[in-house]
């Protein structure tokens, strides 16, 4: 069978795969492409495989390790971005990729959707809560600030703090746009939070992270989820002052304030002294005006409650006069009751057999039974007559004792009430006689003397207690306080006018 003869060149798999290389990379060279990423995956090897894609079509990309940190931004799923890099074609699978060098937000679109959807994933995981929001210190001893060391915000801080209330600035320098720019704010933060707050130097109270005004993209930093989740993890009370006061970061939305302006910021991390001077003065008047009220009502309420005692001078004379009565109830009490014991130890003691009545009688029935006995047997009665006789004499010596006892006891208890009662009494008629002294005292005329007044009596001593009383040439006796004058009357009272009253000649 004959072969059909062809003019047309054969190729190896080899070398069409080669020249479609060759014709990519010469054609396209290094180009920038626009689309949306999707696909992202990081291998361990460091290499990051992704595709990028429009409407249309996809492309897949690779980013080799040694690109990634050069890269400008971390790929993620559903950003739309401009990729810079070269066409190449992968052999094995006969497939061509774009080996991608740099990635770039594509506008301000893609970077607000790329913020729009960290937002969300965070606010899912509660970041944003209001109930994690820190109060600020009233007057911090160190405040840090998270900003670059070269530029107007640190200046315009220090100025400000500088004129409020001079504050300890401890300033942890970093990058606020550009590549690493966000890693190095979240170090920072991170870093001031982990100080020693005894340490040398020491934690700050207050951690301001400022930046001056931007674009979205140079204010891209402070919307990376790293540096919005440090903010958040901080323990340390956050003032964010990113921007103007037009511009909305992510981390405005997890820092406990947020200033529109550094300036701003400063201002709300220290008071001025003289807003606190004129404050301490404020509250001081208030507080003496408090004190002054507060003094006076205390004064109306005890004034009411005075007025609401009794009368305490009342209140003793009457507890003197019932002491009094009792008094005098006692001593009139006791000899009572001393006389009515006696009446009854008396009563007592008549009731008593008389010793030498009971004697008699003893005696007599001796005799009666001496005699019967006599009769009966003449040397019994001898004997009997001796026990009878050392009986009577035994019961008559018990009698004399037995009443000799009880008078004794009765002279005794007699004296004792006696001379507790003539003590007590002596010891009350003295305090009694020592008021009625000071009574008589105070309503004798001759303490009315001592004032200045004039006792007039008659020769006799007898007191004139009238002018009608006194005739023309009577003889009057002055008494004064410390002595006696004699004097002669020399007129009448009833016809003489004031100005013509008698004279009294010494």
């Amino acid at each position: 069978m004959d072969v059909p003869i062809s003019n047309m060149p054969e190729y190896t798999v080899s070398e069409i795969s080669g020249a479609v290389k060759r014709t990519l990379e010469t054609t396209f060279g290094r180009i920038r492409i626009r689309g949306e990423l999707t696909e992202v995956k990081k291998y361990p090897s460091g290499h990051i495989y992704l595709s990028l894609k429009d409407e249309a079509a996809k492309l897949s990309g690779i980013v080799w390790r040694n690109a990634v940190p050069r890269l400008g931004m971390v790929p993620e799923n559903g950003v739309e971005v401009i990729a810079t890099g070269r066409i190449s074609a992968f052999a094995e699978r006969s497939s061509y990729q774009l080996i991608i060098e740099r990635l770039e937000y594509a506008g301000a679109g893609a970077l607000l959707a790329r913020i729009e959807m960290i937002r969300q994933r965070l606010t899912a995981e509660g970041v944003f809560d209001a109930g994690r929001k820190q109060k600020l210190p009233g007057l911090p001893r160190v405040i840090g600030v998270v900003t670059s060391e070269r530029g107007a915000v640190i200046q315009d801080i220090r100025t400000t703090i500088a004129r409020r209330f001079p504050r300890t600035i401890l300033v942890w320098p970093v990058p606020v746009q550009g590549e690493g720019a966000a890693g190095r704010i979240a170090a920072a933060i991170a870093g001031f939070d982990a100080m020693p707050t005894a340490g040398d130097p020491p934690r700050p109270d207050v951690l301001i992270v400022a930046r001056g005004g931007g674009s979205l993209e140079d204010l891209m930093a402070f919307n990376e989820e790293i540096v919005v989740r440090a903010a958040a993890a901080c323990r340390i009370p956050l003032i964010s002052a990113v921007g103007h006061e037009t511009d909305t970061t992510l981390i405005d939305f997890v820092s406990d304030r947020r200033a529109p302006t550094p300036t701003a910021a400063a201002e709300m991390a220290i008071p001025a002294r003289s807003d606190l001077v004129a404050d301490l003065g404020h509250k001081g008047s208030r507080l003496i005006s408090a004190l002054n009220r507060m003094t006076q009502e205390q004064r109306l309420r005890l004034s009411r409650v005075e007025r609401g005692l009794p009368d305490l001078p009342a209140l003793l004379g009457s507890a003197r006069q019932r002491l009094d009565d009792r008094a005098e109830r006692a001593v009139l009490a006791l000899p009572a009751l001393v006389a009515r014991r006696r009446m009854l130890l008396t009563a007592t003691e008549r009731r008593l057999p008389d010793p030498h009545r009971l004697t008699a009688a003893a005696a007599g029935m001796l005799r009666d039974q001496t005699l019967r006995l006599f009769m009966a047997a003449p040397g019994l009665v001898t004997s009997r007559r001796s026990g009878l006789d050392l009986m009577s004499h035994r019961l008559v010596t018990a009698m004399h004792r037995t009443v000799a006892a009880a008078r004794g006891r009765t002279e005794r208890l007699t004296a004792r009430v006696t001379t507790t009662t003539l003590r007590f009494a002596v010891r009350e008629a003295h305090a009694h006689l020592s008021g009625l002294s000071a009574r008589l005292e105070s309503a004798s005329p001759l303490a009315i003397l001592q004032r200045g007044y004039v006792l007039v009596t008659d020769p006799a001593g007898l007191p004139v207690i009238s002018a009608a009383a006194v005739k023309p040439g009577a003889r009057l006796r002055l008494r004064f306080g410390d002595g006696q004058v004699d004097a002669v009357a020399q007129g009448g009272s009833k016809s003489r006018p004031p100005a013509a009253q008698e004279r009294l000649d010494l």
